[in-house]
């Protein structure tokens, strides 16, 4: 038997057989040889040197105020009902697409907010918000 001494004792070797694990390391040593100078390889190259900025157009802001009495006022303007949709509409046209803000008067009736905010859509009109000011304490 092959796990026995030759000189006819029956003890086991007590020896570990080391040439498994030694085939194990060369396969992995071999494996890192060809990997290693793959992972690194690089060429060196002085790239140039630019600054490159994107430039940031902010939107401007379009104010549709909406007074007591029911007029409309597209920023110092006032306009006539029947204006409106075409200047809303022009304004819908630019690059970038500018925001509405619509300022309404605690007094108006809200008919009157509600058609300005569909001519703003029916216009096109992306971003619509409203205008209000903080209670006072």
């Amino acid at each position: 038997m092959a796990g026995f001494i030759a000189d006819g004792t029956d003890e086991v070797m007590s020896e570990i057989n080391m040439v498994p694990f030694i085939d194990v390391m060369l396969v992995l040593l071999i494996i890192f040889i060809i990997t290693v100078p793959v992972m690194k390889h690089a060429v060196n190259v002085e790239l140039p040197k630019a600054a490159n900025e994107m430039e940031v157009v902010k939107p401007e802001t379009v104010r549709l105020s909406v007074q007591a009495d029911g007029s409309y006022w597209l920023g110092e303007d006032k306009i006539a009902d029947e204006q409106l949709p075409a200047r809303l509409q022009a304004e819908a046209g630019k690059q970038p697409q500018p925001d509405l803000h619509i300022r309404g008067d605690k007094d108006v009736r809200y008919e009157r907010v509600a058609q300005a905010m569909a001519a703003a859509q029916q216009a096109g009109l992306k971003k619509i918000g409203f205008i209000t000011e903080p209670p006072k304490p």
